[in-house]
């Protein structure tokens, strides 16, 4: 088991724990939320001691940096090209070609701004263990809605996300992957861990209805951009709550 873990933990970062072939790490997508969990001990450590002796605004900007610098910033990128095919009218064969155009367009810009400024201010709205819990059970969350949107949605096309979308039909997956998010922000005791979870699902369930009539299914893209939507809207429960 630590070994696929390490596998899908180098998958969803850049640190080179474990190695295998995309077959084996979409075997074990369920695990994502583990990787979540690791990461967020990871960063939200960090951004916990920052908090005490850092502006907040420097502390806000530091972690939406590392946390970008931790993922290798690929999912930021499926943000961005899920934005510019969103704004693009015409059919779905052309809103797919424009997401897998390698250049950004003025939408994809605008949704990273957006998402950065979101990151900065809704982490300099946090301190202490607040800040802390807020960004372990984001990661949770951002985590777990990739493994719910590949195991509801069909794939938009046959890619490298088929194999993902393919082995997350396998109930038994999903319900390990939901087991493991929940018992988490039970652990945590948090309630408002719990209004964060039901705010990612519901904008998860979303982003697959959006992307079913958009593109005819999900990609590797709009996996991304659910992780950093989710992820954010995470932050901000807890920076309203």
């Amino acid at each position: 088991m630590f070994r696929q873990v390490g596998s899908v933990f180098s998958f969803l970062t850049i640190i080179p724990i474990g190695h295998s072939d995309l077959q084996t790490i979409a075997r074990y997508m369920y695990l994502f939320p583990i990787v979540g969990i690791a990461i967020g001990l990871m960063v939200g450590s960090v951004a916990y001691g920052l908090s005490f002796f850092l502006e907040p605004l420097v502390v806000g900007l530091l972690i939406t940096g590392m946390l970008a610098l931790i993922t290798g910033i690929h999912h930021t990128d499926g943000l961005s090209d899920f934005a510019d095919g969103l704004m693009v009218r015409g059919t779905k064969e052309k809103k797919l070609q424009v997401m897998r155009d390698p250049s950004v367009g003025s939408a994809g810009i605008f949704a990273i701004i957006m998402y950065v400024a979101g990151m900065v201010i809704a982490l300099s709205s946090l301190k202490g263990f607040e800040i802390f819990q807020a960004i372990l059970i984001g990661e949770i969350i951002a985590k777990f809605s990739m493994v719910l949107l590949s195991s509801l949605g069909p794939s938009a096309w046959e890619g490298s996300n088929s194999a993902f979308v393919q082995s997350m039909k396998d109930r038994k997956k999903l319900a390990i992957a939901a087991a493991i998010t929940v018992g988490s922000v039970f652990v945590l005791g948090n309630n408002v861990g719990f209004l964060a979870l039901g705010v990612g699902i519901a904008l998860t369930l979303i982003i697959l209805a959006v992307s079913r009539r958009s593109f005819g299914g999900i990609s590797g893209d709009i996996l991304g951009a659910a992780n950093e939507i989710t992820r954010l809207s995470s932050l901000l429960v807890f920076v309203s709550a």
